[in-house]
């Protein structure tokens, strides 16, 4: 079989809801007609693992029209959108991906998609570049990474000096990690928690569980909703800023007793343990917006609570032996693409321009690279914001021709 999806019958609504996504992707849509145009990607084979939402058919139709052919997997068990996934199917990409799979599912469909020997991969926290480096022995040109956590792993990889091909970390540009894990992640953290709960934000105490640019965006965006704001770090920059910014720090051990709503994003493992779910207040809600679902140690909530019940989709309620009530949203997985639908269009326009212009890099030079981890190329960054603000329509102020020979000069001063 060329694809694995829930239902084909949900084609036309996902076809609905990639109209609305690409209406909100101006740049993409300009990429997507300069593809078109000049076949870039001709005769070239992409395996990706993705989270198949509308935002990412966008992207995937774009690398079509360059001439790409596509096969596409999801990124984590619970953020596929069902309907996205068939109408992709019906647009001819060999899709492999539903909402619900287990473990053993989401392996096997990184599995299916390489059977189709790529010639470049894009990956979404690493898994797809972890399971190349174990289990493929083909050549490819090279890779893209959409994420922090991926790009972490693959930078242990090139220190360990194991890495096979050149790999351009999509997370490290400016028109990604400042708009796309700031703002978006910052956005869809919040909607997602309050479709699974609907509870007010406003009075409430929140910790977050990491400062770096995900953690800023939540903290900030969570603040302006009313909440009372702590952050948990362990690095003494990043705590120094989140005091600066006007944010409580604490350690976790302490931030436990007195917070309402948890969320965490730092990318580490068990930074919510058993120790702070039983300093928790009752009625606790426990959300992780990090990558992986090993963020809060759901293993060791299971151990420690005497009953655990589901009150509403993605809302699990654990009882502890103390009588106290944990709330935990979506099992513990990405709260805004489990619960919610991910970032909005809009933001993921500039993260899937970076990835359709990156792919298009290593393309042509593909002879010069070497398996390393490279930034997105200042020229494609500066691109890719000039598109969006064109798609926006604003317009930058232009250095005159006395201004331009001023920023070349050094013997004029005070």
């Amino acid at each position: 079989m060329d694809y694995k999806v829930k239902d084909l019958s949900l084609a036309e609504q996902g076809k609905k809801q990639i109209e609305w996504a690409e209406l909100h992707m101006p740049a993409l849509m300009e990429i997507r007609k300069q593809f078109e145009a000049e076949k870039p990607l001709k005769g070239i084979r992409i395996s990706a693992v993705l989270h198949v939402t509308k935002e990412t058919a966008a992207l995937v139709k774009t690398l079509k029209a360059g001439g790409a052919e596509v096969a596409l997997a999801g990124s984590n068990p619970l953020s596929t959108q069902d309907d996205v996934a068939a109408a992709l199917v019906e647009e001819g990409i060999r899709v492999f991906a539903w909402k619900g799979e287990n473990e053993n599912d989401y392996y096997n469909n990184i599995k299916e998609i390489m059977k189709y020997e790529p010639q470049i991969v894009m990956d979404d926290g690493g898994d797809l570049h972890a399971y190349i480096h174990e289990n493929y022995s083909g050549k490819l040109i090279g890779g893209t990474e959409e994420t922090t956590t991926g790009v972490i792993r693959l930078k242990v990889m090139e220190e360990e000096k194991v890495l096979k091909y050149p790999v351009i970390a999509v997370n490290n540009a400016f028109t990604k990690y400042l708009f796309d894990n700031r703002i978006g992640t910052g956005q869809s953290t919040i909607d997602g928690i309050l479709r699974a709960t609907n509870i007010l934000i406003a009075g409430k105490v929140a910790v977050v569980a990491g400062y770096g640019w995900v953690g800023r965006g939540i903290a900030q965006r969570l603040r302006g909703m009313g909440a009372r704001v702590i952050v948990v770090e362990v690095s003494p920059l990043r705590a120094l800023e989140a005091v600066m910014d006007g944010f409580d720090v604490m350690p976790m051990s302490k931030a436990a007793e007195i917070g309402e709503i948890f969320v965490t994003a730092t990318g580490n493992i068990n930074v919510i343990n058993k120790e702070h779910f039983l300093k928790m207040k009752d009625g606790a809600i426990l959300a992780n917006s990090g990558h992986f679902n090993v963020e809060i140690n759901v293993k060791g909530l299971r151990e420690i609570a005497k009953q655990v019940r589901t009150i509403r989709p993605y809302l699990e309620e654990y009882t502890l032996d103390n009588g106290k009530r944990i709330y935990l949203l979506a099992d513990g997985r990405l709260v805004n693409l489990a619960a919610a639908e991910g970032h909005p269009s809009e933001v993921m326009d500039l993260s899937f321009s970076n990835q359709a212009l990156s792919v298009k890099y290593l393309i042509e030079n593909k002879d010069k690279l070497e398996p390393k981890v490279y930034n997105v190329p200042q020229e494609i960054d500066e691109t890719v914001a000039m598109l969006k603000l064109r798609g926006m329509g604003i317009e930058l102020e232009p250095m005159t021709k006395e201004q331009i020979e001023y920023m070349k000069q050094w013997r004029y001063g005070t």
